[in-house]
């Protein structure tokens, strides 16, 4: 049996989009709170703040555009370092639908990209 989740069942939404039933279970994936958003409004089941990147890649990467390759081999890396948080996405995702909330601006370019792709590497 594979240990990836079905792709339909890994989703990304920004923190600043409302909640919908078909969410799932919502799980902010930034170290950061999201600016200006109450925890009423992020209606959040969980909050992992530690599968996010470090306080030093995020600021390497500044979210830019030209750097997104080399964050992405970075970001990878540090993920692998935390295959118990890794571990506990891919079960809850196999067992129903999961949103990985994120605040960025950028939709391609952040970590939740990075987070769902290796998800779904299995």
């Amino acid at each position: 049996m594979s240990t990836r989740p079905p792709a339909d069942n890994v989703r990304l939404k920004r923190a600043y989009e409302p909640s919908a039933a078909e969410d799932g279970t919502r799980i902010l994936v930034d170290r950061l709170w999201p600016r200006g958003v109450s925890k009423a409004d992020a209606a959040l089941d969980q909050w992992m703040k530690d599968i996010a990147p470090s306080t030093e890649l995020r600021k390497w990467f500044g979210h830019d555009p030209a750097r997104w390759e080399e964050f992405q081999h970075r970001y990878v890396e540090e993920l692998h370092g935390n295959g118990e948080l890794l571990g506990q996405l891919r079960s809850l995702a196999r067992h129903g639908p999961v949103t990985l909330v994120y605040s960025a601006h950028d939709e391609a370019h952040n970590d939740a990209v990075v987070l769902r792709d290796l998800l779904l590497e299995g």
